[in-house]
């Protein structure tokens, strides 16, 4: 028994530590802020929201602090869950205000209120609306947070953080998506990070949310909550983790971010797509002759500026005409060129290594995957297939 109760104690520790790490980069955040990152704006509300969690769970399940909470602050008793209300779509905003430079709030934003909106009628009605000596009695008895209504409440709450954590994994994909309608080489750009943080994320409110499933079968029939106390435990710890590398990577990357447009152009069907054939054989003629694609950094802005086209132009071009995305479109002939200086005899005893950085790869499996799905053979099979040709 004394070792459960220092091991909760240190659990406590961890909880506290969390709050004021939150509080702390809250405020550091609010004097170094610049006005027009509204990515970091995010960042701050969010870890000033999200530093509310670990109190709220002290107050509710810490081993001391829980009593010294009823005896000092049972007015405020149920004021810090108001965070499972906003975090999830404050860190959703975040990550979305960071990857798309178009990103603004408009008045459909306002729907990610509604969950607070719903908590805050709930908490009026079912125990502010109470007299004090009754709201003193649940608190102490517990019969509240215990209670079929509070338990299903706090289900949705954590269903929400959920879908917020799942809408983030998503948001991540369809920016990686979206990189490619402007980069040939995706390599260079680092968003593992990103996707870490938001699957990290997931997987501690998809558990809170399976926690809070298994209180509302325990309403009905009395379950051992041991293992899932153990997960909600856990849950600490990876929380505790993930706030300290989502501040540290907000400090080394959300300033060089590179942001996409939250808007593309996109194929068009049928009778749309083959808008200006003529235009397209001029590109497709002068990127051949001058083997622009060659650079392994060049970007839809270096493409456009060097056929002395508006970038988004030629994005619609490549999409509506090609039907492909920009990183496709350039893979393809650096593709072509690969498998030419494969098929020549002045390229015999050039390596494939070579071959592949010279026209512009800058990954060998990328390489590879291209080469396999565009000419159906390995580069190897092609050069030990296909007979010598002089150039």
């Amino acid at each position: 028994m004394e070792f459960s109760s220092v091991l909760f104690n240190f659990h406590d520790v961890i909880l506290l530590m969390t709050a004021m790490q939150c509080l702390f980069c809250f405020l550091l955040l609010c004097f170094t802020i610049d006005q027009d990152a509204k990515s970091t704006l995010f960042l701050a509300l969010f870890l000033l929201a999200h530093s509310l969690i670990p109190i709220n769970e002290l107050i509710m399940w810490g081993a001391e602090f829980k009593m010294t909470a009823r005896d000092l602050f049972p007015s405020l008793y149920f004021i810090p869950a108001i965070a499972y209300y906003m975090d999830g779509a404050l860190l959703f905003l975040c990550f979305k205000s960071l990857v798309f430079r178009d990103f603004s709030l408009t008045k459909n934003d306002l729907l990610h209120l509604a969950p607070l909106v719903t908590y805050g009628i709930f908490i009026w009605t079912a125990f502010y609306s109470q007299s004090e000596t009754h709201r003193l009695e649940m608190i102490n008895s517990e019969s509240f947070v215990y209670s079929a209504n509070y338990v299903y409440m706090e289900f949705f709450s954590k269903g929400v953080r959920a879908i917020y954590a799942i809408a983030c994994v998503v948001l991540i994909s369809r920016y990686s998506y979206r990189l490619q309608d402007t980069n040939s080489n995706m390599e260079k750009i680092h968003i593992s990070w990103l996707r870490a943080l938001a699957i990290g994320f997931l997987v501690v409110m998809v558990s809170e949310t399976i926690l809070a499933g298994a209180k509302i079968i325990n309403v009905f029939s009395e379950l051992s909550l041991h293992q899932f106390s153990n997960i909600g435990l856990t849950g600490y710890y990876i929380t505790f983790a993930l706030v300290n590398l989502l501040v540290f990577t907000a400090v080394r990357y959300f300033g060089a971010f590179e942001q996409v447009s939250g808007i593309s152009a996109v194929s068009k069907p049928n009778n749309e797509k083959y808008l200006q054939p003529e235009l397209a054989a001029e590109v497709d003629l002068a990127i051949r002759e001058e083997k622009i694609y060659m650079d392994p950094d060049i970007t839809l802005d270096t493409l456009a500026d060097a056929l002395s086209m508006m970038p988004r132009d030629l994005s619609t071009l490549i999409n509506r005409h090609f039907g492909i995305n920009y990183y496709e479109f350039i893979n393809r002939y650096r593709i072509e060129e690969a498998k030419r200086m494969l098929e020549s005899s002045d390229y015999v005893s050039t390596t494939i290594t070579d071959i592949y950085l010279q026209v512009g790869f800058n990954s060998k499996s990328v390489f590879y995957t291209f080469f396999k799905k565009l000419e159906g053979m390995t580069p190897t099979q092609c050069r030990q297939n296909l007979t010598p040709k002089s150039s």
